[in-house]
């Protein structure tokens, strides 16, 4: 029972994750040079990861939702990155 509901958490945070980072990215880092860079989802995943490790400690939280929210967060980045990158109107 906690296997299952500790998958549903790690679906949920990655999902999350992912949907908010490209969200923000794409509206508010539009007009910063850090999205150019091709590292930028590699690193907001990688720290993603970092900060949701602490977390599993919780008994209902495996490891595996720290990395696949981070999975989330970086696809999510870099996806943002790629929507920030177009222009805001077409001409």
């Amino acid at each position: 029972m906690l296997s299952l509901l500790g998958l549903g958490i790690a679906g949920a945070a990655g999902i999350l994750g992912h949907t908010r980072a490209r969200s923000f990215v794409g509206r508010r880092l539009r007009f910063t040079s850090l999205v150019e860079k091709p590292s930028f989802g590699l690193a907001a995943g990688a720290a993603a990861t970092a900060v949701a490790i602490p977390f599993t400690w919780l008994p209902i939280v495996p490891f595996a939702t720290a990395v696949v929210f981070g999975a989330g967060v970086g696809t999510g980045a870099a996806l943002g990155a790629k929507d920030a990158q177009k222009p805001l109107l077409d001409d």
